[in-house]
């Protein structure tokens, strides 16, 4: 199990982030974000790929996807809010749609 997000990293992890395009849920405590792909083979091929670290995580997001376009919110069920865990996914994300 992991531990909410303390105030201190959520000043200096969670900045990268927003900066990054993420943003942070209106109605709770989880960060969101688009990707938009070149067609649907290429956002597929990339849920896939996530899918696969996700699961070695034992974190997975929730998201969907309608043809080139995958919108993603990233929460620590657990914790009922933001974990170190949301930050990782995020990250691997962001590296991977590089």
């Amino acid at each position: 199990m992991t531990d909410a997000l303390t105030d201190l990293e959520r000043e200096t992890v969670l900045n990268a982030l927003l900066d990054n395009g993420w943003s942070l849920a209106a109605e709770r405590d989880a960060i969101t974000k688009t990707f938009q792909f070149r067609d649907f083979a290429a956002a597929f091929g990339w849920m896939t790929q996530i899918a696969i670290r996700a699961e070695k995580m034992n974190h997975h997001p929730e998201w969907s996807n309608v043809y080139r376009t995958v919108d993603v919110t990233l929460t620590t069920h657990d914790v009922d809010g933001l974990s170190p865990l949301d930050i990782e996914l995020a990250h691997k994300m962001d590296d991977l749609f590089r």
